[in-house]
């Protein structure tokens, strides 16, 4: 029995050493020209690089643990060494080639190995045309070297036979060991027990992307990568490509580069205006709990004091229903998709840009606050290539800050973290997201105002702004700040809302920025944030193609689309349409008064959504 579980450890610490070593040459020959890692670089790279190692161990090894337990009943000795060595061949193969490949593509890409790179298969004449021959057969030479190595280890510390357990009671024994461990192997393969499972994300760790890029497990990267890649670009084409430009120059009219109105006064040249900049994502809040969005009036009577002192915009419809896409049209002001979290495909969502990187490239400095589980759909990762320079989430938190929201830490303790976070800031101006999450289920909050459980969770949400925003009402800061206060999503809440009600939310700026009170009652989405809040700040933001300046006189065709599993839903001056894409049917509909042809009008809404979906999943797809 001994000598069956010896032989499992061995083969276990063998292919998580085989991945070290395999990412400690990757750091050190792809490393950027200049650059300068010491032995704790390393160590952090090593360390966190587990976290994705681990869980590739756990595939590798579950053929030999299965074996070893069948084996376990049989009456005579197994020639274990010769039946494994075709295994290691393989395992070797795979993950050799994927190690060469990664590390020799790495320096041309400066993205780790996914499946983006199977699609250059497909015409591997000019995947391979910038590259000489010499090249090709120098790293075919590394792959043999490195095949032969790994699986001449795993064959050696194989032993040549397994020797038939003796007893029955050794037999039992050993099954039932298998029983017990079982449950802590799936969750090393799971990646741990919290709400995320194993993602790229969870291994990035510093600011310095190559750092990152190290400590991610190659083979993980790529299998993880299989089922998030597909043709995006043939789904939803409902036009052809001439009538889809046409409708498409009638719904985005021309974009313009820059805003015309800066909140510093009303106008503003570049440069002029540069505020410390707070986004305060706030988790689920809804427009149905906002007076301003002729929601209830008792649920957030801060927010509704602070609406009628602040720039408040009524009509900003949330682009998706979760917070995962929420984040990434309001941080790259990018569209949201029913079938898809862009969120969760490193591959797509690295060439979008982000708020954190356009400020940093304007001098501000970037952190991240929230008090959740940053791997969390592949959150961390996401942050980390967009500028994020610091983030702090639940692992910086003790337990007894956790110990009362299974999500992780409550509101209260989190608004007082970002405050000190803001008070230790060394240098200006800066820039701090930050996602709430005690408004979200099982509402488990410690406060009680309201009688009903739901609205109470926003409501302590409400309270902890308002404690939070007088607190730093009266520090130096303030006059300088801009609060930015914007739904990652909305709340189906109460139960039998519409769809539009859903995503018809608010977005609130508020601080010493902010000169006078405006309600702007312009519809948009949340990922026209980005390019409002640059055009006020005077940045270019051309580079958010699908977000716009609503504050720009730029915006002349005011509408908002959104996207849920099942459909897709459009709003101009004449109403809104829903649409659902499986049944492909109108699901609500709503015309203004003032429109004499509802159905004709009705009719247009639902073209241009699907012209805009159709475009949004074009642009993803060729990405």
């Amino acid at each position: 029995m001994k000598n069956r579980i010896g032989y499992l450890i061995r083969l276990y610490i063998a292919i998580i050493a085989i991945f070290v070593v395999e990412k400690t040459i990757f750091m050190m020959v792809d490393a950027p020209e200049g650059s300068s890692y010491g032995i704790a670089d390393w160590w952090q790279m090593a360390c966190n690089g587990l976290y994705l190692d681990i869980p590739m161990t756990g595939y590798l090894t579950a053929l030999p643990l299965l074996t070893l337990v069948v084996t376990a009943w049989l009456k005579r000795s197994i020639a274990l060494r010769r039946i494994a060595t075709p295994y290691y061949i393989i395992i070797a193969a795979v993950t050799g080639i994927i190690f060469i490949a990664d590390m020799a593509l790495y320096p041309f890409w400066t993205f780790k190995l996914d499946a983006l790179a199977l699609s250059y298969l497909e015409s591997p004449q000019g995947a391979f045309a910038s590259v000489s021959a010499g090249f090709i057969a120098l790293r075919l030479l590394f792959i043999s070297v490195v095949v032969a190595a790994t699986a001449c280890i795993l064959i050696v510390i194989t032993p040549l036979h397994l020797q038939p357990l003796r007893t029955q009671r050794q037999r039992v024994l050993f099954t039932a060991g298998f029983v017990v461990f079982l449950p802590f192997y799936v969750i090393s393969i799971r990646g741990g027990v919290g709400e995320s499972t194993a993602n790229i994300g969870k291994v990035y760790f510093s600011d310095d992307t190559f750092l990152n890029h190290s400590a991610v497990n190659p083979t993980f990267s790529l299998i993880y990568s299989l089922d998030k890649t597909k043709n995006y670009a043939d789904e939803f084409n409902y036009f052809s490509e001439e009538e889809r430009k046409e409708i498409i120059s009638e719904v985005r009219g021309e974009r313009g580069k820059k805003g015309e109105k800066g909140e510093k006064g009303e106008k503003g040249e570049k440069g002029d205006l540069s505020p410390n900049i707070l986004l305060i994502l706030m988790e689920s809040f809804g427009g149905q709990f906002v007076e301003a969005v002729s929601g209830r009036t008792e649920i957030a009577p801060n927010y509704n004091r602070l609406a009628r002192e602040g720039i408040v915009f009524t009509h900003c419809y949330s682009n998706s229903f979760r917070t995962d896409r929420g984040t990434v049209s309001t941080l790259s002001g990018y569209p949201s998709f029913p079938t898809l979290s862009v969120m969760k495909i490193p591959a797509k969502s690295r060439t979008l840009p982000c708020l954190a990187s356009t400020l940093n490239s304007h001098g501000y400095t970037s952190s991240f606050l929230y008090g959740g589980d940053i791997n969390f759909t592949n959150m961390q990762s996401y942050l980390r290539t967009g500028g994020y320079q610091t983030i702090v989430s639940d692992v910086d938190f003790t337990a007894a800050e956790k110990k009362d929201n299974p999500w992780g830490v409550n509101d209260d303790v989190t608004f007082n973290r970002l405050y000190d976070m803001i008070m230790k800031q060394k240098s200006q101006p800066w820039h701090i997201c930050f996602l709430t999450l005690s408004s979200h289920e099982p509402w488990t909050v410690p406060y009680k105002r309201l009688k009903e459980e739901i609205p109470n969770a926003f409501a302590f949400t409400d309270h902890c702004l308002g404690e939070f925003v007088e607190r730093i009402r009266k520090t130096p800061l303030w006059k300088d700040l801009l609060i930015v206060c914007i739904p990652d999503h909305g709340f189906q809440y109460p139960q039998g809302i519409s769809h539009e009600e859903h995503h018809r939310n608010s977005m609130l700026w508020i601080g010493g920025a902010v000169k006078e009170h405006k309600v702007i009652n312009t519809l948009m989405n949340q990922s026209d944030m980005a390019a409002t809040l640059l055009g006020a700040l005077g940045i270019d933001h051309s580079a958010y193609q699908y977000s716009r300046d609503v504050l720009s006189a730029d915006y002349t065709y005011p509408y908002a689309f959104f996207t849920f599993k099942e459909g897709i839903g459009f709003a101009d001056s004449t109403g809104y349409s829903v649409y659902d894409i499986i049944s492909d049917r109108q699901w609500e509909d709503r015309s203004a008064d003032n429109v004499k042809d509802k159905k004709a009008a009705t009719a247009t809404r639902i073209r241009k959504a699907k012209a805009l979906l159709q475009t949004y999943y074009d642009d993803f797809g060729n990405r």
